[in-house]
């Protein structure tokens, strides 16, 4: 991956930096060989999850599945060597008529317009989940959590780790611990190997809480504070993750949280971009005690630790938004309590 370069100057040199393979990727792709599924392959991260793969193992197939709705996204993908198919997933004939391969990443999910539409949130994250475990029950399968399901937090003390019981706050949330339940039901029922990637807030320097507080900051909005801490990590960072998990999927499914070491405080990170942006930082409301946190301890022990450091990420993403770099038009919504979304 690294060295890393002082800033980043568009979009080409940014997902070349995201999809740089490492030593250990490398190996632990070796240890999971054959064809790598990446199903709704077309969101913020996955993209450059397959191409990191492609780049790490050029001889490996990696099938990209979408319904790529982004113009010029399957063409990009395709220029990379990487296959893409179309297909929307939640229609069974399309599902069924997909590939057979070893190894699976599922990376569908709904959030945002959850609220309002609650039985699409609930049928793609957990009906659809159950019926991928069942169509590659022989697979290795890596799927995507949420931080999301874990309680809020004090944030003078120790982070949850896994063993913090689950306490979703909302629909999506709720939906989401379906989906850890739907592929570990199919573990144990079928002995299909999975893994759980319990993620909490991936940076691209084109989304993520650092771009939505530096754009915040750079417009004069008033930065909100009620949620006043969060965890992030760099998006090469997570997809590396989530690779090297396919060679840790069994049929015991285990599920990690998967963020960066740093509680972040947003009035210190406003403070930074103020610093960096020669703009004048305001703020709405006060700090709550708690937040939505994790500890990511036994990712580390498993993995190591991510890559790229906070003030570097912190560095680029100022430097993004000074110079106009394109944003996706994603908030993460960081700041919502309520679990509306």
């Amino acid at each position: 991956m690294g060295p890393w370069p002082a800033r980043i100057a568009d979009e080409t040199a940014l997902e070349e930096v995201m999809s740089r393979p490492d030593p250990a990727l490398v190996a632990d792709l070796a240890r999971a060989p054959g064809d790598l599924l990446v199903l709704g392959a077309a969101g913020k991260m996955g993209p450059t999850l397959c191409r990191l793969a492609k780049r790490a193992d050029p001889a490996r197939r990696v099938i990209a599945v979408a319904r790529w709705s982004e113009a010029g996204l399957r063409e990009r993908m395709e220029g990379w060597g990487i296959e893409c198919l179309a297909a929307d997933l939640m229609d069974d004939a399309a599902l069924a008529a997909l590939p057979d391969a070893p190894n699976v990443v599922f990376m569908a999910a709904r959030k945002f317009g959850s609220t309002g539409n609650e039985a699409l949130t609930w049928a793609m994250n957990v009906q659809l989940p159950a019926r991928v475990a069942a169509r590659w029950s022989a697979s290795r399968i890596v799927f995507f959590s949420t931080g999301n399901v874990l309680p809020m937090w004090p944030v003078n003390g120790p982070m949850p780790d896994e063993a913090a019981a689950p306490s979703p706050i909302g629909d999506y949330a709720a939906s989401c611990l379906g989906r850890e339940r739907a592929f570990q039901h199919a573990a144990a029922f079928r002995g299909t190997a999975c893994f759980g990637i319990r993620l909490n807030y991936a940076i691209d320097l084109r989304y993520g809480v650092l771009h939505d507080v530096a754009t915040k900051v750079a417009t004069g909005t008033p930065v909100p504070l009620a949620m006043g801490h969060a965890n992030v990590i760099w998006q090469g960072d997570a997809n590396a993750w989530t690779l090297r998990a396919l060679a840790r999927a069994d049929a015991t499914c285990p599920v990690l949280n998967v963020t960066g070491p740093e509680t972040v405080s947003i009035r210190w990170l406003a403070q930074q971009f103020g610093q960096r942006l020669g703009h004048d930082v305001t703020f709405a409301g006060e700090e709550a005690p708690t937040a939505l946190l994790s500890n990511a301890g036994r990712a580390f022990a498993t993995f190591g630790y991510p890559t790229v450091p906070l003030l570097t990420l912190v560095e680029w993403v100022a430097d993004w938004v000074a110079g106009g770099g394109r944003a996706l038009g994603k908030a993460t919504k960081f700041e919502v309590r309520d679990g509306r979304f």
